[in-house]
């Protein structure tokens, strides 16, 4: 159960768990309780248009972007992905398109350097559950009127698979450090290294040029790897059904030979 479940439960609330929103039965209960409004966070599905009739204010969605920036599923990651230095969370009336209706109000975050997604969604979901509040209430008392998105600035933020998670050691160092934050907690940022799989934490971005892309120098400290542009040096790595540890730690139990690199 949800936090949002286990206090329902306290309270002696009804808690329903459709396996989908347009089931008959559902609506049916919905319809019955006479719903004013359904407030919904990190759903995951379009709803059904006999689902959005059911509410007389409709279903109101907290959004962690600044629409119409990043519709979709993984919003903070991709603003951390693409450079943003600013974002936020919107709430918004859903209507059938993703991620399209009118905006009831904003809250904005300044993307820290060393952000990784993890890090961003915990301090918006403190943010953004204090908007969401607020417009629950100027909906209540009819002060808050929703306003359509604009149709410039449009991006979509789709999800962010196992796959894409890849690091390309050929991209710039810049890059590399933003997809490897994107990925932070999940699905986490890996390259192969001898064969397998190796779990990437944030690195730390360096002025130094001398490696190659993806190659690799064992220092007191840490790990350098080489990228199209500048070096990195890796934070925490997760060998394969191992937990993550220091990059110098797994450096000398690896035993790096000169010139080994990672990368497919």
């Amino acid at each position: 159960m949800s936090p949002v479940a286990e206090l329902a439960a306290q309270a002696g609330l009804p808690v329903l768990t459709p396996a989908r929103a347009g089931q008959p039965d559902f609506l049916a209960v919905l319809d019955d309780l006479g719903v004013d409004c359904c407030p919904v966070v990190g759903y995951g599905a379009l709803l059904p248009p006999a689902a959005l009739a059911v509410p007389r204010h409709g279903w109101v969605n907290l959004h962690f972007s600044l629409l119409p920036a990043w519709r979709g599923a993984a919003p903070a990651q991709h603003a951390i992905l693409h450079g943003d230095e600013i974002t936020g969370a919107s709430t918004f009336r859903i209507e059938a398109g993703l991620d399209t209706g009118p905006v009831f109000g904003v809250v904005t975050e300044a993307i820290r350097p060393a952000d990784t997604a993890g890090d961003l969604l915990a301090r918006l979901a403190l943010s953004g559950a204090a908007l969401l509040a607020a417009t629950m209430d100027g909906i209540e008392d009819g002060t808050l009127q929703p306003r359509p998105q604009s149709g410039d600035g449009v991006s979509i933020a789709g999800k962010i698979t196992v796959a894409d998670a890849e690091v390309v050691w050929t991209m710039p160092a810049r890059h590399i450090d933003r997809l490897i934050r994107a990925c932070t907690p999940a699905p986490g940022a890996w390259t192969m290294f001898r064969g397998q799989r190796l779990k990437l934490g944030p690195a730390r971005l360096r002025a130094a040029e001398g490696l190659g892309p993806g190659e690799l120098r064992a220092e007191h400290s840490g790990v350098a790897v080489g990228s199209a542009s500048a070096e990195l040096e890796l934070g925490l790595v997760q060998p394969p059904g191992k937990r993550p540890i220091p990059s110098a730690d797994w450096a000398r139990g690896a035993r790096l030979e000169p010139g080994e690199r990672l990368g497919a």
